[in-house]
């Protein structure tokens, strides 16, 4: 069972980002047949032998099979992950017994449901937080309290967004910020990406600051390569600008440069913090950009998970960088084609993410289908069309999500 349990469901993933704009938990949606008969205990066995002790807790969300909720919270070991309970699924087979022998038996449960469906009070001390989605008019409320707020009101302004819980849905930038920042909820289960991108006007955004002044602080300590690599491949931005710097006539390399390791062993620590003290005091402070280009940085090691575990580094450093630059174009204000054109980049890399087409389209495909709740049936369909079996799928999301560093 161990074996073949992650080939017989979907897996997909959405993050849960905190106040600081970090991540605070993952929400793994698990997509089952109903009529499966799954073993709840080896799947947390499994998700056991991927943990890691600094990766985000799971949020474990059954999209599909009643019985394999029921299963968790009957047979699951306590562990530092969560499980969902919706609140629909509340009102059949003694659910409500069946959460409170779970919670004596140490499981961390969390209520699902929309903000006006509170759990009853014999359950509500089970769940130690609350998945909500805000209605119409609890949203306007929201907004209109934010708006009160931000004009500075002296009254305490009333809102439906309760302080420990966590908001899914939230579409606007100005009510993440009052769930967050004003009411102190704990967290928000996915990100106002198109809102935040909105106020960019088309305009491309600089590296973040925070992230440059970590990078600058490696240096000085004289890290690894490996290191400094990583650190700068975790900007998505500050990436692309590397890459056009060490290709630039002001460097005047002969060669074009590909890749990270390869601009970092031309060019240099010297050169390269010369480069990042130039540019920092254009960098940018928004800390409500962190997400998006966060989320970019989990697509491309996704995609480094999803290819054979045998390829070279070299390799593993394009497909990388394929995910990382397949969504740069928001981040650029222009066509992607018209963005990728500035750096000499494999073929490969734009084929696969302008023309969806070359050996990294699959990977590129499957990697961006995974980022939803409801990918069952288009999963099953790529990973058929490709050639690629659900439990190796599986296995490298839950490879990823373990590398994963989670904000303490």
């Amino acid at each position: 069972m161990a074996q073949t349990i992650l080939g017989s469901v979907t897996l997909g993933y959405r993050p849960i980002w905190n106040r600081h704009r970090a991540l605070a938990a993952v929400q793994l949606c698990i997509t089952a047949p109903p009529d499966a008969a799954l073993d709840a205990a080896h799947l947390m066995g499994i998700l056991q032998e991927q943990d890691s002790p600094h990766s985000p807790p799971l949020l474990l969300s059954v999209t599909s099979s009643p019985q394999l909720l029921r299963d968790l919270l009957d047979h699951a070991p306590p562990s530092r992950h969560w499980i969902e309970v919706r609140s629909d699924w509340m009102h059949s087979h003694a659910m409500p017994q069946r959460v409170q022998r779970a919670h004596r038996r140490g499981l961390r449960l969390v209520w699902r449901g929309d903000a006006e469906q509170r759990p009853d009070p014999e359950v509500a001390a089970c769940f130690f937080t609350q998945v909500l989605r805000l209605g119409p008019q609890d949203a306007l409320a929201a907004l209109q309290a934010a708006a009160r707020q931000r004009a500075g009101s002296k009254q305490p302004e009333p809102s439906p967004v309760l302080a420990g819980c966590i908001y899914e849905g939230v579409a606007s930038r100005l009510l993440m910020e009052h769930c967050l920042d004003q009411r102190n909820a704990t967290g928000l289960l996915g990100w106002p990406d198109e809102d935040i991108l909105h106020a960019l006007q088309h305009k491309a955004t600089a590296p973040d600051h925070q992230a440059m002044l970590q990078l600058i602080r490696a240096i000085d300590d004289d890290l690894a390569v490996e290191r400094i690599e990583a650190l700068l491949g975790e900007e998505p931005i500050l990436t692309y600008r590397f890459l056009a710097y060490a290709n630039s006539a002001a460097v005047g390399l002969r060669n074009g440069i590909e890749s990270l390791r390869h601009g970092l062993m031309m060019l240099g620590y010297t050169e390269l913090r010369r480069w990042l003290s130039a540019q920092l005091p254009q960098s940018s402070r928004d800390a409500n950009l962190r997400p998006v280009k966060a989320s970019m940085v989990v697509r491309a090691r996704l995609m480094e998970n999803l290819m054979d575990a045998g390829a070279e580094h070299e390799l593993a450093r394009e497909i990388y960088l394929c995910g990382l630059f397949s969504q740069i174009d928001v981040l650029m204000g222009e066509p992607l084609g018209s963005a990728l054109h500035r750096v000499p980049l494999s073929s490969r890399i734009y084929n696969a993410t302008v023309r969806n087409s070359g050996p990294y389209a699959p990977l590129l495909e499957i990697a961006s289908a995974m980022e939803s709740d409801n990918n069952h049936a288009v999963m099953r369909q790529l990973c058929h069309e490709h050639g690629m079996g659900l439990e190796e799928v599986n296995r490298a999301l839950l490879r990823t999500l373990a590398a994963l560093k989670t904000d303490k």
